[in-house]
């Protein structure tokens, strides 16, 4: 990954990161929580994640895989929605490839651009 992510409008943000690829979870978290990011999780599966969101702790936003150890991560994705969570896709499908109510969410396609994935996040995960 490269790029940065300017700290500052990230700071104290608590974001969700949902990834199975073990080595790029903890990347995400490191980079996030040098940012002052607050990480929840990150977790690797379905069960986790909804798991975690009905703690009912709040979130400024998300970022999840697409595909979970072969379990797709929309259930996750209706929840966020439902709560008005807003969130990033970090996955290798290209749009045309989700399901119709998630084909125009914002995503950073893999291997991940820290560059794309900064503009993504102020985009969508900030006010």
């Amino acid at each position: 990954m490269s790029g940065a992510i300017p700290a500052a409008s990230l700071h104290g943000r608590r974001i969700l990161v949902v990834e199975d690829e073990y080595l790029l979870a903890d990347d995400l978290r490191q980079t996030l929580e040098k940012l002052g990011v607050e990480v929840v999780g990150p977790v690797a599966n379905v069960a986790q994640a909804l798991k975690l969101l009905q703690s009912g702790d709040a979130l400024d936003g998300a970022m999840l895989d697409v595909n979970l150890q072969g379990d797709s991560v929309f259930p996750v994705l209706d929840l966020l929605r439902e709560r008005g969570v807003p969130f990033v896709l970090t996955t290798g499908y290209d749009g045309w490839a989700l399901p119709g109510p998630y084909a125009d969410a914002p995503r950073c396609t893999k291997p991940l651009d820290m560059r794309r994935l900064s503009k993504l996040l102020h985009e969508h995960l900030l006010p």
